[in-house]
């Protein structure tokens, strides 16, 4: 994963349950909606498999990682596969320290500030606060007044209509999952209606990415 460029177009899209058949055109839906950071979560039925297609065609033009990377054996098969970055829904200290020793960006989900400070100092490239949207924008601003030094992400419940909350409390990158990737839509073949969601999360990104030195 090309840190530089994510933080350009820090937009994650997490793709959880998806199927062989839907590979390609997700993908290709994807690439042509601007978005350059997947992952594709372990706990998604073939995930090795899917990642290691998804890295061999699209490797040039997305980052593709791993999600929902809950233990060592979990990390070095999504390696195997292909995955150049790792997230986890929870603090595993011996996958961060694993991923940070090797260079390999590593987001770790973490709430409370224990976790989240304990997420940051085994390592971790940017801590994914989740589920974000329990407690909302609001929350950064406090968790960036103790921890200013520490990336955060934000996932669970970001909109394009708060994004810009999240950014101007202390968000550095956000995630977006079910909101865009619908099952439904999937099934039913509707890719346009993913790619429109998508292009209006990546507009706003865009805006605040350009607006960054007004924080």
């Amino acid at each position: 994963m090309n840190l530089t460029h994510f933080r350009k177009r820090p937009l994650l899209g997490i793709l959880r349950g998806i199927t062989p058949s839907e590979l390609e055109p997700l993908f290709e839906t994807i690439v042509a909606s601007g978005l350059q950071s997947v992952e594709i979560t372990m706990n998604t039925e073939g995930a090795t498999g899917l990642i290691k297609s998804a890295v061999k065609r699209y490797g040039k033009q997305l980052m593709i990682g791993a999600g929902t990377v809950l233990n060592l054996k979990d990390l070095q098969s999504a390696l195997r596969a292909g995955a150049t970055f790792i997230v986890s829904p929870i603090v595993i200290p011996p996958v961060i320290k694993y991923c940070s020793k090797n260079k390999i960006p590593v987001f770790p989900g973490a709430l409370i500030p224990q976790d989240i400070y304990e997420a940051w100092q085994a390592g971790a490239t940017m801590v994914k606060v989740f589920p974000a949207g329990c407690f909302g924008p609001d929350y950064f601003k406090e968790i960036k007044g103790p921890f200013p030094q520490i990336d955060l992400l934000a996932c669970g419940g970001v909109t394009p209509d708060n994004m810009k909350d999240y950014f101007k409390n202390g968000a550095s990158a956000f995630a977006v999952g079910s909101s865009v990737f619908r099952k439904e839509w999937l099934t039913a073949g509707k890719f346009s209606l993913i790619s429109e969601r998508l292009r209006t999360y990546l507009k706003v990104c865009s805006c605040l990415r350009f607006n960054r030195s007004e924080r």
